[in-house]
């Protein structure tokens, strides 16, 4: 029988476990699994680690079966998401709360998204090269400026025309006109509204998710195995570590590419060429736990100007679920999103925690509460980086990877930016892929 090798036991690894109907090993470098998608759960906190995630999809099957992982462990929240803009908390997405905005603000949103809207339809809009001309030819001048690119120059530690267009796609969809005119007039609307309501498990954080998948694989988890070397003997795929070697007729790599090139030998140099080219973003997280009530019901924050902190995103934990903090308290997590080594992700621990809870204070975030728990998580691996070269680089790791016979599943194994629901929907088809060749 068909035996398969599994490397890393995140979302991605767990659930093609779940999803096989044949012998397999999951080998996890850490002492505990998770990847990603762990929570810190302390003292009658929880916080998730890798940055606030929360359960949603447009895929009816890919949310029915995250929920049935769940259980019972489910809470559903009506999102409340805002914008941080000249000291206001506006309504997200952008074009949904125009009419917040100051009235010079409101207008050149309007005008310049009809203006952007006519020039394609009339067939004068250039065609986009970059991120940076997508923004302004799919949403004008108006709320390219004011949010859409220092946002995303924020998040992604780069400038908007550094990035290529190959992950817009089904991501940020373009508003009917007509919206927006409501929006601006202060006619309610609302975006994105396969996100209107979202799920979040009752206790545990997003790790409860991981917890359960874990059970059902439990025995075929190898913890703190530390590969030295992956290589093919005729048809087997030999994996050495410790002192020890594994034997697997098939490998699927769910870690990290530019990790498992490492414990490939003699890669053809452009394939290493093609991945040491790839670039992501790390992120630190500050987690603050406060002594009584938050002042919002917002689900989170986003922070496009570096005069409001550091952080590019403000979650508030305790309003996805109250059992995440003790009995009437509340908390907070900010993320920043950095590059490894630069300053942020060299900040000393208490120096980035105190400044963060000032830029908070200024912004009231945090008013009479003290602060009764603080801690800070760093993540190496965040965010995947589309830049102009991503496609071409891909492409030949893929072909690679493809051509040695080595499945790659999952966000930094594909290089690619999966929300959790596209990590499942990929490692389900994984394993499909992988029984259909048992």
């Amino acid at each position: 029988m068909m035996k398969i090798g599994i490397l890393g036991a995140g979302l991605a690894g767990l659930t093609i476990g779940n999803s096989l109907n044949c012998d397999f090993e999951i080998l996890e470098k850490n002492t505990e699994v998770g990847g990603l998608c762990r929570s810190l759960v302390e003292d009658g906190w929880t916080f998730d680690i890798g940055g606030s995630h929360i359960i949603f999809s447009r895929d009816k099957a890919l949310l029915k079966y995250m929920l049935s992982v769940l259980d019972q462990n489910i809470i559903k929240n009506k999102r409340n998401v805002k914008i941080r803009i000249n000291n206001k908390f506006i309504k997200y997405p952008l074009e949904n709360g125009l009419s917040e905005l100051s009235k010079s603000d409101n207008f050149e949103c309007l005008y310049y998204y009809i203006d952007s809207r006519l020039k394609e339809s009339s067939g004068e809009a250039k065609v986009p090269t970059n991120f940076k001309e997508w923004i302004y030819t799919s949403f004008g001048k108006g709320m390219a400026e004011l949010y859409l690119i220092p946002y995303n120059e924020k998040i992604w530690r780069c400038k908007s025309d550094f990035l290529g267009l190959d992950w817009i796609k089904g991501r940020i969809p373009l508003p009917p006109i007509e919206d927006v005119i409501k929006s601006s007039l202060g006619i309610e609307t609302e975006g994105y509204t396969h996100q209107l309501f979202f799920y979040y498990p009752r206790t545990g954080g997003i790790q409860s998710l991981i917890h359960q998948l874990e059970k059902e694989v439990q025995s075929n988890i190898m913890k703190s195995i530390d590969i030295a070397k992956i290589y093919r003997e005729n048809d087997t795929w030999i994996v050495n570590y410790s002192d020890k070697t594994a034997r697997y007729d098939k490998i699927v790599s769910t870690i990290p590419v530019m990790e498992l090139a490492r414990l490939l030998p003699s890669i053809p140099k452009n394939v290493l060429d093609s991945i040491n080219a790839l670039r992501y973003t790390s992120l630190v997280v500050v987690m603050l736990g406060l002594d009584s009530p938050l002042n919002n019901n917002m689900s989170w924050l986003y922070v496009p100007s570096y005069s409001d902190g550091r952080f590019n995103r403000v979650s508030f934990p305790s309003n996805f679920s109250p059992y995440v903090a003790p009995d009437g308290h509340s908390s907070i997590l900010a993320e920043t999103t950095c590059i490894e080594g630069d300053d942020v992700w060299n900040m000393n621990d208490d120096a980035l925690i105190q400044e963060t809870i000032e830029y908070l204070k200024r912004m009231r975030l945090i008013t009479t509460q003290k602060i009764k728990f603080s801690r800070v998580s760093r993540s190496r691996y965040a965010y995947v980086i589309n830049d102009l070269d991503y496609a071409k680089n891909t492409s030949i790791i893929y072909d690679y990877f493809s051509g040695i016979g080595i499945e790659l599943c999952g966000r930094f194994a594909e290089f690619k930016y999966l929300n959790m629901d596209a990590t499942i929907g990929s490692a389900i088809q994984t394993a499909k892929r992988l029984m259909k060749d048992a």
